[in-house]
């Protein structure tokens, strides 16, 4: 598994060493940071939720986010992704929180600056994605004009609108689809 696209492209990152975790393919990391404008990247404050192995959040940080915050509730899986941060040079780009994503969401860090884009590829095992939508929507933590991406089965249909966010873009990659959303008042 190697970075996509970026200052970090070909940089090979360390698999999933938990049953269960499938990272975001280089392919479909590559199109999702294809439709994103740079704009919607460069120089923002992201948030990978359910990161994994961290590729997506890393994807960011090579495209030039400012910072990423890393949410992963398996205590080895938080280690390799802090490995991946430091293999890719952005260990000090970002922050690895070992937690449940439903728990972080409820209790943010004060003064912290609000997300520009929140990228979320939950196990399809978890089902529908759409309760943490709306924790995320609910929580306080996105940018008025926040964008919001989450992967999911191609086999499931994710509503137009969730809480504030507002669907303006999905795509179809094999069995995997991504669902772009973005703040309503944006």
């Amino acid at each position: 598994m190697r970075v996509a696209g970026g200052d970090a492209r070909g940089i090979r990152l360390k698999g999933p060493s938990v049953a269960g975790v499938r990272p975001t393919t280089e392919r479909v990391r590559a199109a999702i940071f294809n439709i994103l404008d740079p704009e919607q990247v460069m120089d923002r404050r992201v948030m990978d939720l359910y990161a994994g192995t961290g590729s997506l959040g890393i994807e960011a940080l090579s495209r030039g986010a400012g910072w990423c915050d890393f949410v992963e509730r398996n205590r080895r899986q938080s280690l390799d992704l802090q490995e991946n941060l430091q293999r890719a040079g952005y260990a000090d780009a970002g922050h690895v929180h070992c937690a449940e994503v439903s728990r972080w969401l409820t209790q943010p860090a004060p003064g912290v600056e609000p997300y520009h884009l929140a990228l979320l590829d939950p196990p399809y095992r978890m089902g529908d994605p759409t309760p943490t939508l709306a924790a995320l929507s609910d929580s306080g933590s996105l940018h008025v004009s926040a964008t919001v991406v989450v992967g999911h089965s191609s086999r499931m249909a994710l509503p137009d609108s969730i809480g504030g966010l507002r669907r303006y873009d999905r795509r179809s990659y094999g069995d995997n689809a991504i669902a772009f959303y973005t703040s309503e008042s944006a």
